[in-house]
């Protein structure tokens, strides 16, 4: 984009620190960082004031469902809800109709990209179909830019073929992103096996069918060297495991935590509503401490939003039958701001430059001659969650009528401001 955007009056806050400093932008780079920087005529000025403005957000696990599913999301309306999320790049998972499992369907996502509010990366299937029974072609996917690899829906159950999959993708030099699930022990299961699916006389999913996963898979990336990334820890279990690992050192593990796990409890199953339906699912109080305490002590690398969008009809069908998933780009930040304790420069590193480090993309510094995917929000402002004003097709948020702080003012992509005073410009 040509033309300059001044984001004036604002804390800048990135990997190096925060000062007070206008930025300036020009044909998509920062071209200065200054502490009072005068606009000229013809110039854009986005008031920052009171805000923080930073490297964009970077979200590993965003469901977009094209192709295939554009009932409930597109490329461009996922890509409008998150830049109204403060996002300027997000991973897009690869089970849509056909799975991203081949070059024809990484190159059809990435000609969608090329009109969308943000930066869209394909993530390729392990498995063919992610079906869990062959390798798919990533070397095919991986030339074409592919670095993150998930079967993300389903694990791979097949330990022999995880083990292929990540000696594969070892002398590839790409990452493989595991849904952690047994699906044998996790059968028939709808919600966590606890106190609550007890009450409420309903089929759980116990904790171990991830925790065994999550515990296999360390073992395979000893064995084989190969580099993975864990998906959506939801359990104690699971972040314990991760941390020995860490702690023990040579493995190349990564993990994330989505915004519900670490704000919302089984108990608001309760009602039996379905928005509150995801996999894996919500967990007891000590689970969700138990994620809050990996993202504070660095067990967990990042919060990904598992955004996972579903049409209204099929999120009203009874629970048990419902689709598991929720939407999560336009309100993971305020979710992270008001339910972790961790301060906003510590909030934005799991969200911004960590994840962009995992997938190969620059976040920052804040500095001349970096790319312009910025960011700028207001870390106190407080609103009430409506799910009708949601830049995405479909409705399922768990946060409805919920009130949150911090909100997103602008964000520009490329240079480009694509969302201003909190409107997405196009």
């Amino acid at each position: 984009m040509s033309g300059e955007v001044l984001l004036r009056g604002g804390l800048v806050v990135d990997l190096t620190g925060e000062r007070r400093a206008d930025v300036l932008v020009r044909d998509g780079a920062v071209v200065a960082v200054e502490v009072d920087i005068a606009p000229a005529a013809g110039w854009t000025v986005l008031d920052a004031a009171g805000c923080v403005v930073a490297p964009g957000l970077v979200d590993l696990h965003t469901h977009l469902r094209q192709p295939g599913r554009e009932e409930a999301e597109t490329v461009e309306t996922g890509s409008r809800a998150a830049a109204l999320g403060g996002y300027t790049t997000v991973v897009a998972m690869p089970n849509t109709e056909p799975a991203i499992d081949g070059a024809a369907v990484v190159r059809e996502v990435q000609e969608l990209a090329e009109k969308a509010l943000c930066a869209v990366l394909p993530a390729g299937a392990i498995t063919k179909g992610r079906r869990g029974e062959e390798l798919a072609p990533m070397a095919e996917m991986a030339a074409l830019g592919v670095r993150l690899f998930t079967d993300d829906g389903r694990g791979v159950q097949d330990a022999r073929l995880m083990r292929r999959a990540l000696e594969y993708a070892a002398g590839l030099g790409v990452t493989l992103a595991q849904h952690c699930e047994d699906e044998r022990l996790a059968a028939g299961g709808h919600m966590h096996e606890g106190e609550w699916s007890s009450r409420l006389g309903m089929a759980g999913v116990p904790a171990e069918a991830e925790e065994l996963m999550v515990a296999r898979d360390l073992a395979l990336v000893r064995l084989t060297g190969g580099r993975a990334h864990f998906q959506h820890l939801s359990t104690a279990g699971s972040v314990a495991l991760v941390r020995a690992a860490k702690a023990a050192g040579g493995l190349a593990v990564s993990a994330e935590a989505t915004p519900h796990h670490l704000s919302l409890t089984d108990a608001a199953v309760a009602g039996f509503d379905p928005v509150f339906k995801v996999n894996p699912p919500l967990r007891p109080q000590a689970d969700v401490d138990a994620v809050r305490a990996g993202l504070a002590d660095g067990t967990i690398d990042a919060i990904a939003t598992d955004h996972a969008p579903h049409p209204q009809e099929d999120k009203e069908r009874p629970f048990d039958q419902a689709p598991p998933g929720m939407l999560g780009l336009e309100t993971a930040l305020a979710v992270a701001l008001t339910y972790l304790d961790l301060g906003v420069a510590r909030v934005l590193a799991l969200m911004s430059w960590q994840p962009a480090r995992l997938v190969g993309v620059d976040a920052g510094p804040v500095a001349e001659g970096r790319a312009a995917d910025l960011f700028v929000f207001d870390p106190t402002a407080e609103w009430v969650v409506d799910p009708t004003r949601s830049a995405s097709r479909s409705r399922n948020n768990p946060y409805a009528g919920r009130r949150l702080a911090g909100r997103v003012r602008h964000t520009l992509y490329q240079g480009e401001p694509v969302v201003i005073d909190g409107q997405a410009q196009r």
